[in-house]
């Protein structure tokens, strides 16, 4: 599928129509009902959106330039008059929403259409992506092995990855958006916490939860970025000329592949030659993370243990999947005191982290490996948590300090499978991150 910049140019001219465009979408989706992409198909609300976008096209009054381009959303956020499954069957018997989340009542303002809610990992709590109530998404990049979409936000990457969709709209608490768009070779934007309004979207820690589109550019994350917040001052591509990088040298380039170092260096070495500040130093709060959460445990799993009690204490838990239950669980351990303690440290690190960074843009690797295959992680509970630590290992660091964050591909290993370059910033610098992101994509990708 073409981009957002793409579609979007040819739907004002009139060389595309929004509704045939619509149909040809949902018509592409129908043979793909067995592989658990979608939780549902909102075709109805498709067309009827898709409709009042031509007639506003045709008069030449777009709702935004976006008006007439398809979107999916991860099945946490609300869509008016159905039950948000948060990738769970328990939620099925809740009753319906009574509006759209907040930021799908925006896209919709705006003549986005909403195509259908994504497959995701039961509660959004892993960043596999696997799920044994509506299947796990395959991985596009692999057509031998049935390997890892990425999770939690699995259906909204594969979508994009195989042209269904444009772009999908996930949420990172961990990761979320990030490692899905890194092992299906897409762009993944992690906005700072405050940046959308999440009215509307199902929780998984309140303390940590972002929004963020995946899609297969920077243009389109920031097209799609300026539309939903209702903006209409553009991004430029920042200059590269007095910009500052910082690559750490501790923790993120632990337990790497030899393919995602190898196309990292690369990259950096191609920003480096276009004029790029790059330093290399250790940044202590890193260190000083990984300390905490061994001592004292992690204010998510407190959260999520909290927003779960009823459900793992109940009747439910048969319902759901042993190892999210099972992850839920393991925050029992934690005291009240743990939680007091976690969150003090985290107001101080993040304080002292923005301080040392400044203005910096942390660039790093954004998995430590590429796509893995499933079937190990399926039948073996403790490879499976070995797998996601693995996976989270770099993403995660950013939402506890609370940064924005920006997955770009930066290559394929020698099987193809795609590896990703993450860059960073302190919490609200989303402006200059992207600006970073529409600068650095092309020499990230090579």
């Amino acid at each position: 599928m073409e981009t957002i910049a793409q579609i979007s140019k040819k739907l004002r001219s009139g060389k595309l129509d929004a509704v045939e465009l619509t149909e040809q979408v949902l018509e592409e989706i129908r043979p793909c009902d067995d592989q658990a992409i979608f939780i549902d198909v909102l075709a109805d609300r498709a067309l009827t959106e898709a409709k009042a976008a031509r007639r506003r096209l045709r008069a030449g009054k777009p709702a935004s330039i976006l008006d007439g381009v398809p979107i999916g959303w991860k099945d946490l956020f609300d869509i008016k008059d159905r039950v948000t499954t948060a990738g769970s069957v328990i939620l099925k018997s809740d009753p319906p929403a009574k509006a759209d989340a907040a930021l799908v009542a925006a896209g919709r303002s705006a003549g986005l259409v909403s195509i259908g809610t994504l497959n995701m990992t039961e509660f959004a709590y892993s960043g596999i992506g696997l799920n044994p109530h509506y299947g796990t998404p395959r991985n596009p990049h692999d057509t031998r092995l049935h390997r890892s979409p990425g999770g939690s936000s699995s259906g909204s990457a594969v979508a994009v990855a195989k042209g269904l969709l444009p772009i999908a709209i996930g949420t990172d608490t961990g990761g979320s958006v990030r490692v899905p768009a890194a092992f299906n070779g897409l762009v993944g934007y992690k906005s700072s916490t405050g940046y959308y309004d999440m009215s509307g979207v199902f929780p998984l820690s309140r303390s940590l939860d972002s929004l963020g589109p995946i899609a297969q550019t920077v243009e389109d994350c920031v097209l799609v970025d300026r539309v939903l917040r209702g903006s209409n001052k553009a991004i430029s591509k920042c200059p590269l000329k007095g910009m500052e990088f910082i690559v750490p040298t501790n923790i993120m380039f632990d337990h790497i592949e030899d393919a995602v170092q190898s196309n990292f260096e690369e990259a950096l070495g191609r920003i480096s030659k276009a004029g790029g500040k790059i330093r290399h130093k250790a940044i202590p709060t890193f260190d000083q993370f990984f300390e905490l959460q061994k001592s004292h445990g992690n204010v998510s799993g407190a959260e999520v243990l909290h927003l779960h009690w009823n459900r793992v204490k109940g009747p439910d838990v048969s319902c759901m999947d042993p190892r999210v239950v099972k992850r839920i669980l393991s925050a029992e351990k934690m005291m009240a005191v743990d939680l007091v303690e976690i969150l003090l440290q985290r107001k101080a690190m993040i304080a002292a982290c923005n301080e040392f960074i400044g203005t910096a843009i942390i660039i790093c690797p954004t998995t430590p490996h590429v796509a893995m295959d499933i079937k190990p992680l399926e039948a073996d509970m403790d490879v499976f948590f070995q797998a996601n630590n693995k996976t989270l290992h770099c993403t995660r660091i950013g939402n506890f300090l609370d940064w924005c964050g920006l997955a770009i591909p930066s290559g394929v290993d020698h099987d193809g499978l795609p590896t990703s370059v993450m860059l960073s910033a302190a919490h609200g610098r989303d402006t200059q991150l992207l600006g970073s992101g529409l600068l650095l994509e092309s020499l990230i990708r090579g």
